[in-house]
C-alpha cells in the first residue's frame, strides 16, 4: 500500500508535469512564428496574436478561474483544464484560418490560467506548510523546465516534421497528463461558496495583498528584463541566434537550482527579501554596465537563481494566506506578474530598440526594488504579529 510520502511524491510529479506543459505552451511558438505565418498565409505580425490572444486571456480570466476552483474544488477544475489544453493543441492542427486558430488560443489561455494557480492551492492544501516552499519549488521546476526546453523542443519538431507535430506532441502529453491526473488527484473538497465580493474583499486585507503586490512588482520587472536579455547580448558581443539561445539557458539553469534548493533554505518569510535583492542587484548589473562576456553570464545564472528562490517562496507566503480562497488569491497575483509585464514591455522593447539600455536597468530596477520594499514591510508586519501573538499568549497563560 503507498505510503503517504509516495502518494504526495507522485501527486507532486504530476503536478509538475501539468506546469511542465503551461510553460511548454506559453514559449514554445517563439521560433514557430514564421512557419504558422506562412501556413496561414499572414504576416509574422498577426501570427504573434496566437501568443498575445493566449496571454491576454490568461491574464484577464485568471482571478474567476481562480474562484472557480476554490468553490467547486481543485481536482474539478484540474481535469477539464487538462482536457481542454489538449483540444487546444488538436484543433490548431486543423485550424482553417489564423482568426479561428486565435480563437482557440484564447480558450488555452483559460486551461492555462486554470492550470498553475490551482495547481499551487492543492499543494497548499495537501502539503504541511513547513514543506510547502519545497513542494513549489519541486512543481516551479516543472514550469521552469517547459520554458526553457519548449522553444527548442518545438523549434526541433517543426524543422523535422512541419509545424502541427508541436502541438499534436502538447495534445499527447495533456492526454497523458490528464489520465495519470485523474488517478493521483485527490477528491475535491468544495469550499464555502462565499461571493465575488466576499473572496475580493480577503484579496484586498493586507497581509494577503502584500505579497500580491510584491510579486507582480518583482516578477513583472524581471520578466521583462530576461526578455530582452538575449538582444542585450547579441547587442554587445555581436553573437548569432544560436549563440544567444545557448547563452540565455544560464538563467534558466540558475532558475532551476533555485527551484530545487528552495525546500532547504528555511522560512520563505525570511528568504525572500535577500531573494528579491539578488536578483536586483544582478538585473541592474547586466543590463546597466557593459562587462565581460563571463562575467555577464555569471550575473544571467544568478539573476535565474534569484528568481528560482524567490517564486516558490512568495507562491508559499500566498498560498498559506489565502486560506480557503487560495485559488483566488494566487490566480490574482498571475494577473498582477502579467499587468505588470504588459504595461513594462512596450517601454522596455522601445528604449533597447533605441540603446537606451543603462535607463530600461534604472525603471526595472526600480520596480524590482518596489517589490523588495514590500517584502521587507511584509515581514515586519508579520513579526510584529507573531510578537503580539505571543505576547498574548503569555498573558493568558
Amino acid at each position: 500500500m503507498p505510503t503517504t510520502s509516495h502518494r504526495q511524491s507522485t501527486l507532486l510529479a504530476t503536478l509538475a508535469l501539468a506546469v511542465y506543459l503551461v510553460g511548454t505552451v506559453e514559449f514554445m511558438l517563439a521560433p514557430m512564428l514564421a512557419p504558422l505565418a506562412e501556413a496561414f498565409k499572414v504576416p509574422v505580425s498577426s501570427a504573434a496574436w496566437l501568443v498575445s490572444g493566449y496571454a491576454l486571456s490568461y491574464a484577464a480570466l485568471a482571478p474567476f478561474v481562480g474562484l472557480l476552483s476554490d468553490r467547486f474544488g481543485r481536482r474539478r477544475l484540474l481535469l477539464p483544464a487538462l482536457l481542454l489544453f489538449a483540444a487546444d493543441a488538436l484543433v490548431l492542427t486543423i485550424a482553417p484560418d489564423i482568426s479561428f486558430a486565435v480563437a482557440f488560443r484564447v480558450l488555452g489561455g483559460v486551461a492555462g490560467a486554470a492550470l498553475t494557480p490551482t495547481a499551487f492551492a492543492l499543494i497548499s492544501e495537501t502539503v504541511p506548510e513547513d514543506k510547502q516552499a519545497g513542494a513549489m519549488g519541486l512543481v516551479l521546476f516543472g514550469l521552469t523546465l517547459g520554458v526553457t526546453s519548449g522553444p527548442t523542443i518545438a523549434g526541433l519538431l517543426t524543422e523535422l516534421y512541419g509545424w502541427r507535430a508541436p502541438f499534436l506532441a502538447v495534445s499527447l502529453g495533456c492526454l497523458a497528463v490528464c489520465a495519470l491526473a485523474f488517478v493521483v488527484l485527490p477528491r475535491s473538497r468544495p469550499g464555502a461558496r462565499g461571493s465575488l465580493s466576499a473572496s475580493a474583499a480577503h484579496l484586498a486585507e493586507g497581509a494577503v495583498l502584500r505579497p500580491n503586490l510584491c510579486k507582480g512588482a518583482w516578477l513583472g520587472a524581471a520578466i521583462a528584463g530576461f526578455l530582452i536579455s538575449g538582444e542585450v547580448l547579441r547587442a554587445r558581443f555581436g553573437l548569432g541566434t544560436g549563440a544567444v539561445g545557448v547563452a540565455v539557458a544560464v538563467f534558466g539553469a540558475g532558475l532551476a537550482v533555485g527551484n530545487l534548493l528552495i525546500g532547504r533554505l528555511g522560512n520563505p518569510q525570511t528568504i525572500l527579501p535577500p531573494a528579491i535583492g539578488l536578483i536586483l542587484v544582478t538585473e541592474v548589473a547586466f543590463l546597466g554596465v557593459f562587462l565581460p562576456f563571463g562575467l555577464s553570464l555569471v550575473l544571467l545564472g544568478l539573476w535565474g537563481f534569484g528568481c528560482g528562490l524567490a517564486a516558490p517562496a512568495n507562491t508559499a507566503i500566498q498560498a498559506s494566506r489565502g486560506g480557503a480562497d487560495a485559488g483566488f488569491v494566487l490566480a490574482s497575483s498571475e494577473t498582477m506578474n502579467n499587468g505588470v509585464l504588459l504595461v513594462l514591455m512596450p517601454i522596455v522593447a522601445l528604449w533597447t530598440g533605441e540603446g537606451a539600455v543603462v535607463a530600461v536597468s534604472g525603471l526595472l530596477g526600480a520596480v524590482v526594488a518596489i517589490g523588495g520594499v514590500i517584502s521587507l514591510i511584509d515581514l515586519a508586519a508579520s513579526r510584529r504579529t507573531a510578537g503580539a501573538a505571543f505576547a498574548g499568549g503569555g498573558d493568558a497563560a
